[in-house]
């Protein structure tokens, strides 16, 4: 269901959009400012997973900003193979993020460019490509064009996630965003 519930705005030959959950066409976006070393992201993930994806995606599009954090080692690097899956096949950059906020607690700036080999060939794409991608200026500007996005929003820390326009910083519940979404859904002006 998940897969299904995956779509993406128009993907040209190297999708430059951000990674969509949901309903592309929603009038209702909730705009997320992840950080894929972030634990806090990890519990925003399992929230999404578990509650918000299952009662929202037919009807909302939750839309996936990078906003890796300086004080994490290998948070960049992550954002940047997730772009690499996003655009080798978009239900592989979902698989992609979901498997390293999953993993936070097991990797290290040491052993990274080895999980993601092994995440690579695990699910069928060439481990070889997802580690030279890391090296692509192209999909780095990208992540940066994500982060400086961000900043000129106000985010500092993460996840910051934008419910028709208002902020729900690092910790809230799934009923306050759920309320938050619902409001939006019954005046999406």
């Amino acid at each position: 269901m998940r897969a299904a519930a995956l779509l993406l705005l128009g993907m040209p030959a190297f999708s430059q959009g951000p990674l969509i959950e949901g309903k592309p066409d929603s009038a209702v976006r909730v705009l997320i400012y992840e950080d894929l070393q972030c634990s806090d992201c990890a519990a925003f993930r399992r929230m999404m997973d578990d509650a918000l994806l299952p009662r929202y995606s037919a009807k909302v599009a939750f839309v996936h900003r990078d906003f890796p954090l300086a004080k994490h080692a290998w948070a960049r690097k992550a954002a940047i193979a997730a772009r690499h899956f996003h655009e080798t096949n978009p239900e592989l950059g979902v698989a992609f993020r979901r498997h390293i906020l999953a993993s936070i607690k097991q990797t290290t700036e040491a052993n990274f460019e080895l999980g993601l080999a092994a995440f690579a060939s695990g699910r069928g794409a060439d481990p070889k490509r997802a580690l030279a991608a890391l090296e692509e200026k192209r999909l780095a500007d990208l992540v940066e064009k994500d982060f400086q996005d961000g900043v000129a929003r106000g985010v500092a820390k993460t996840p910051t996630v934008f419910v028709a326009g208002k902020p729900f910083v690092e910790t809230f519940t799934v009923d306050e965003i759920s309320k938050a979404i619902d409001q939006a859904l019954a005046d999406p002006h």
